[in-house]
């Protein structure tokens, strides 16, 4: 029987075999990255990559006994690995090792590129499949505390590595008189804190300032409360459940702060306006979003790939949950403005950005 070609919906005259070659390889090596996506989780999880940071040039067999585990699964983990780049073979040997720069990313907790909370991330989405399927089903949202529970640990650890790298060399000094304010003594209000990584750091560096934690997310605020007591800090920080717009967040802070959350909340503006009534005339309002271009063609690269997927499952959802304006995560410097600009602040600029993240300075 032959097939007439008019009769099926994707047949096209001509097909141009380079294009479709190219395009092919592309998604393959997304396949390759979401099936390698497993094999860093079993790394993490099962301490390979520390081992391997520890050892030095080791072979599957040391490996295993090493962390406990069978061999044979341990040889063709490692051959994933040398495969995909993130760890050398020797052949001679039989030796695999782990470079010291690859150890920051995959090994060093307390690094600022260590990368393993993008991971764990990626563990709770798959967990939230179905979830997504009926949210594109139906056009409602899903709160943050709905997720998988490793969507929250996740993103504790993924944002910690940008802060321990940034908050206190970089963003902070290039907030206007901020540092010094808050050497001398402070009030802090971090709005959206989820497990206090941002606010926890900033108390540790600066001793003679109060520091609040707020969010709406209780198990939160309760991995919050017990990280300030393994810190030793409950002397300067202090975390509480409450909403972005409750009057018992209090008044005259010298810094409020949005760490990477003003877009996922339903109502961005109504948000910034209670941070206005709730500073100092003289105080700082720092808002840190994910790096965004205006022009939507413009983050159509590498960072906008992940920021428009992680917008698409979290964000947004978020939003929609409580029938938010779902500004997502690549709204752009402009939209930011536009909002600052309502909610009553005059001056707005972009003080300091990386890669990852853009940093606003808000003054009334």
């Amino acid at each position: 029987m032959t097939t007439n070609p008019s009769s099926n919906p994707f047949f096209i005259d001509h097909i141009d075999k380079s294009k479709l070659d190219k395009f092919m390889m592309r998604a393959v090596e997304d396949m390759a990255s979401s099936l390698g996506a497993m094999m860093i989780i079993l790394g993490d999880r099962l301490g390979l990559y520390k081992a391997m940071a520890k050892t030095g040039p080791i072979t599957s067999d040391n490996l295993s006994t090493h962390t406990n585990t069978s061999e044979r699964y341990i040889r063709e983990w490692l051959a994933s690995q040398a495969a995909a780049g993130y760890v050398s073979y020797n052949p001679d040997d039989r030796k695999y090792s782990l470079s010291p720069e690859n150890a920051m990313v995959l090994a060093d907790e307390n690094s600022p590129y260590y990368i393993m909370g993008a991971y764990q991330i990626l563990r709770s989405i798959f967990k939230d499949e179905d979830k997504f399927v009926d949210l594109f089903k139906n056009g409602y949202g899903l709160r943050w505390g709905e997720h998988h529970h490793d969507l929250f640990e996740g993103t504790a650890k993924f944002f910690k590595s940008s802060y321990v790298g940034n908050l206190l060399s970089s963003w902070i000094p290039s907030l206007d008189g901020v540092d010094e304010k808050l050497r001398k003594g402070g009030k802090v209000a971090d709005i959206g804190c989820g497990y206090g990584i941002s606010t926890i750091l900033m108390a540790k560096e600066y001793a003679n300032s109060k520091f609040y934690g707020f969010d709406n997310h209780e198990y939160s605020i309760n991995a919050a409360k017990q990280q300030a007591v393994n810190e030793n800090i409950i002397d300067r920080v202090e975390f509480i459940v409450v909403n972005s717009c409750d009057d018992s967040i209090g008044i005259n802070y010298d810094l409020i702060t949005f760490f990477d959350c003003l877009h996922d909340m339903a109502n961005p503006v109504d948000a910034l306006k209670f941070a206005k009534r709730s500073m100092k005339q003289d105080g700082t309002c720092m808002v840190v979003e994910p790096m965004a271009n205006d022009n939507i063609v413009d983050n159509f690269n590498l960072i906008g790939k992940i920021y428009y997927s992680a917008s698409t499952l979290i964000c947004v959802p978020n939003s929609l949950a409580d029938n938010g304006i779902a500004l997502g995560a690549q709204a752009g410097e402009n939209k930011i403005k536009e909002i600052a600009k309502i909610a009553g602040f005059s001056k707005f600029k972009r003080s300091s950005q990386t890669p990852f993240n853009i940093v606003y300075e808000l003054k009334i």
